[in-house]
């Protein structure tokens, strides 16, 4: 029986680019937060990257978009109130400005590490010219995590 002590070690030191997800939702920043919702919710989402000229400039997640709301909102009676009001409002006023990001190059133990230090659930991966090219969840890191532990047991 070989040691599986560098296999933790190899994936923590994979490249973002071979682990992320490519197919990339995102928003722009004159989108309403009702269009936003909408994407997150047909695409099981919670976060989106927001996008202008092809720069990434902020994220807007689920949680941002249901605290999001004038005061009028705060009043509203019935769930068509809410939605025609979320219609009024664009994800520029409501995205996270600068959001932590990571590059394709990057590895999969550095992108644990700003999630955790940051508080967040997942990172907008870009190229070397800055463009969004991805996202990393901390979902695709469990998978990967899971994935290895099922290869370990099936070779034990």
């Amino acid at each position: 029986m070989t040691s599986n002590a560098t296999e933790p070690a190899a994936l923590a030191h994979r490249l973002v680019g071979h682990c992320m997800s490519r197919q990339v939702a995102s928003a722009s920043p004159y989108d309403t937060l009702a269009m936003a919702y909408s994407t997150m919710c047909l695409r099981g989402i919670r976060r989106l990257p927001v996008v202008e000229h092809g720069r990434l400039v902020g994220i807007i997640t689920r949680s941002d978009i249901l605290e999001a709301k004038p005061t009028e909102i705060g009043h509203a009676v019935d769930f068509d109130g809410v939605i025609r009001d979320l219609d009024r409002i664009t994800v520029g006023i409501a995205m996270h400005r600068a959001p932590v990001s990571i590059y394709e190059a990057d590895t999969l133990g550095h992108a644990a590490e700003l999630m955790l230090e940051h508080k967040v659930g997942g990172l907008p991966v870009l190229d070397a010219r800055d463009h969004l090219v991805g996202v990393i969840t901390e979902s695709d890191l469990f998978r990967l995590v899971a994935a290895q532990w099922r290869a370990d047991n099936a070779r034990r």
